[in-house]
């Protein structure tokens, strides 16, 4: 059985120490998964539901990006994505993988998108599930009701268990989801001061840099295959936000889950694992 403990690693990737998880065949393909931005995320927290289904056919790692997680918690230098992109090529370099698949959700969709833009050697597939960055809401209102919730959860002097709650059903499209283990799991990590000072620093990012985040302005420069996958109810990156990247990357296909929110890998997690597969595997069809 893989448990936290059991997939838990660290590696030094440059000046920074990153922690991740790491299951499945040592000699298979290289998946790498960058989960989302909200308060408390983490790599085991957004897909360790999955793993144990990757990990039969893939050397699967959830990191946890700097800033979140166990990961160190520098300031940038520069733009969220291009830092947190630059730390996983370093990891990369540092486990000696050449090449791998990723899997971005949300924040880790705007760092995937990033890798795939400077350092496309690296990446064979790119699979992003409501991205940030390389969407561009169209029709919807911005800030959206998740971002909203995410910002008044950020901003409070004591976030409260009744705030991260709010924020995570806008997350899901059932709200039975939001379980009080998984309120209380997330409000604990997220109200660690180590883990409030990491939020800080991404956040300034951002607003030091805001217009290196806009990835939808390099999208045509995106030379792998990429699957866009979208929560037909995301009320944090709305569907609308993936026609200009559908439009714009050259190989990009995009499939939407029904009664689905922005947590595809759990709310529509068998048919996830079965596209995510087979997008995957495709890559070692193609001569």
């Amino acid at each position: 059985m893989l448990t936290y403990e059991s997939t838990s690693r660290t590696v030094k990737a440059g000046a920074l120490n990153l922690h991740y998880h790491e299951a499945g065949p040592a000699d298979g393909p290289v998946v790498i998964m960058l989960h989302g931005g909200g308060p408390g995320a983490s790599g085991w927290s957004n897909f360790g539901g999955n793993l144990p289904h990757f990990a039969t056919r893939f050397r699967t790692l959830l990191l946890d990006q700097p800033c979140y997680g166990r990961s160190d918690k520098p300031e940038p230098d520069r733009d969220y994505f291009s830092f947190s992109a630059l730390a996983t090529i370093a990891l990369m370099d540092g486990l000696g993988i050449g090449r791998a698949h990723f899997v971005g959700n949300s924040l880790g969709g705007g760092t995937a998108t990033r890798i795939a833009l400077d350092h496309p050697g690296r990446v064979d597939r790119l699979l992003l599930m409501g991205p940030g960055g390389i969407s561009l809401n169209l029709f919807s209102a911005d800030p959206t009701e998740g971002i909203k919730r995410l910002f008044e959860f950020s901003s409070a002097p004591e976030p409260t268990r009744a705030q991260m709650r709010t924020f995570l059903t806008t997350l899901a499209h059932d709200p039975a989801v939001v379980t009080d283990a998984l309120v209380e799991e997330r409000y604990a990590q997220a109200t660690d001061p180590e883990a409030r000072l990491g939020a800080a620093r991404m956040a300034a990012s951002f607003a030091r840099w805001p217009e290196d985040t806009m990835l939808w302005r390099e999208a045509h420069r995106i030379s792998c295959p990429v699957l866009l996958t979208w929560g037909r109810e995301d009320r944090v990156n709305p569907v609308d936000g993936a026609f200009l990247a559908l439009k714009a990357i050259p190989d990009a296909r995009l499939h939407v889950f029904p009664n689905c929110g922005h947590w595809a890998q759990t709310e529509a997690a068998a048919e996830f694992n079965r596209l995510a597969t087979a997008f995957f595997q495709q890559a070692q069809l193609t001569p």
